[in-house]
């Protein structure tokens, strides 16, 4: 088939490289560096399977950012642009899911359009009965940043979405099952779980996934905390606990909060929904992530008065990495940005060590490269996620990374 893939993000990229070992594909992002670096066989993002592919597989692939010509063209069109939770309106930004739609659907009106973007609840339906003639579908993806692909490659289930009532039901019906396919023969694995399902409870299955997992982090980090104000050993208690075959020991490892593309956009997203539906987990979860990254800058806090009374009057903190965990070169929503911003709004110095950023500085603080020159310079430093790197400077180094694993 051609198949064209708007946005070459996490979610877009590592399905373009999925379809392509068997397909036509052609992936459309805005950013010209980007195309370039496709192009000539090179991952825009960092995600090791990804950058094998390119390198060393035989893909069909091809990018660009004209994105009519890709469109008109195409048999089938994912869409895979970015949404992002919208604090004013109380709802995801879907103005770029939007612009394709709406070019699609000038130059090729009768091809099958399948949302890979997160979406609220119901969106996909709604869109359905705005455009009446358009074939949309909806398919979530559960994926880790860094291990899109390998994620696509091995899924835990394949799920497609199709709008109620409409005149294209039995024909959207077949190119879910279509779609369903096409992912299934491009992963490693057979026997994957494959769910056909209405658009909104495709969508709600996305949310209320994130959203238990976002749980499961504010959970043991809840359980962290407990521990660290009674003086208990948290790491203890938490292989207790672990134990359980219920409860198992994965996503246990503390944190200073959730961060990244998808968990703390889709669990505020689905508290959005929740208007006029009883409900207190919900927001307690959004609520439970705040308060975690309080409660570290405080602690923070406290070691930073400890180093002022030792005699050191203007102590300088280090933020070991800006990005949300190891391996990953996303900062986006990343915890330990929230707690940087509350000890700098107490005044605190600080300096970032961030090898992906190039900018000399970040709102305001120096960001370096130079390993030893942060080293030296930081008093006390902050780190969501631990590295053999820090070995040296364990004395000064605060995190709650117990089990040194994401």
């Amino acid at each position: 088939m051609r198949i064209a893939v708007a946005g070459v993000g996490y979610v877009g990229l590592s399905l373009s490289v999925l379809l392509a070992q068997h397909n036509a594909v052609t992936a459309v992002d805005v950013v010209e560096e980007k195309v370039e670096l496709i192009n000539s066989r090179r991952s825009p993002i960092r995600d090791i399977e990804i950058e094998d592919y390119l390198a060393h597989r035989d893909l069909d692939l091809t990018a660009t950012v004209d994105g009519a010509s890709a469109y008109e063209d195409a048999d089938l069109i994912v869409i895979a642009t970015p949404t992002n939770y919208d604090p004013t309106k109380d709802f995801f930004d879907t103005s770029l899911v939007e612009e394709v739609i709406d070019l699609v659907l000038a130059v090729n009106p009768d091809t099958v359009m399948v949302i890979k973007s997160t979406v609220p609840v119901g969106y996909t339906q709604a869109l359905s009965q705005r455009h009446p003639m358009a074939k949309i579908l909806f398919s979530p993806e559960f994926l880790r940043e860094g291990h899109a692909l390998s994620d696509n490659l091995h899924p835990s289930r394949i799920i497609a979405g199709i709008p109620t009532g409409t005149d294209h039901t039995p024909e959207l019906e077949q190119a879910a099952q279509a779609f369903t396919r096409l992912l299934a023969e491009g992963a490693q694995d057979t026997d994957i779980p494959t769910l056909l399902m209405a658009s909104t409870e495709a969508e709600a299955v996305k949310l209320f996934a994130n959203t238990y997992l976002a749980l499961r982090v504010a959970y043991f980090n809840e359980l962290d905390t407990y521990a660290a104000v009674r003086g208990l050993d948290a790491s203890k208690i938490i292989q207790g606990v672990g134990y359980d075959p219920r409860i198992g020991s994965h996503y246990n490892n503390p944190s200073f909060g959730y961060g990244g593309y998808c968990l703390p956009k889709d669990t505020k997203q689905l508290l959005a929904n929740y208007k006029d539906v009883p409900q207190n987990l919900i927001e307690a979860i959004v609520e439970a992530n705040r308060t975690r990254k309080d409660f570290i800058a405080d602690e923070l806090l406290h070691r930073v008065q400890e180093l002022k009374d030792a005699g050191n009057p203007h102590p300088t903190v280090g933020i070991y990495r800006l990005t949300m965990k190891s391996g990953s070169d996303n900062f986006r929503a990343s915890s330990i940005q929230g707690v940087m911003k509350r000890i700098k709004a107490k005044g605190i110095p600080v300096i970032v060590f961030e090898p992906t950023l190039d900018d000399p500085d970040f709102y305001g603080s120096e960001v370096t490269h130079d390993l030893h020159h942060f080293k030296t310079t930081s008093d006390l430093i902050l780190a969501n996620r631990w590295d053999p790197e820090l070995t040296d400077v364990t004395n000064k180094t605060y995190t709650r990374d117990l089990f040194k694993r994401d």
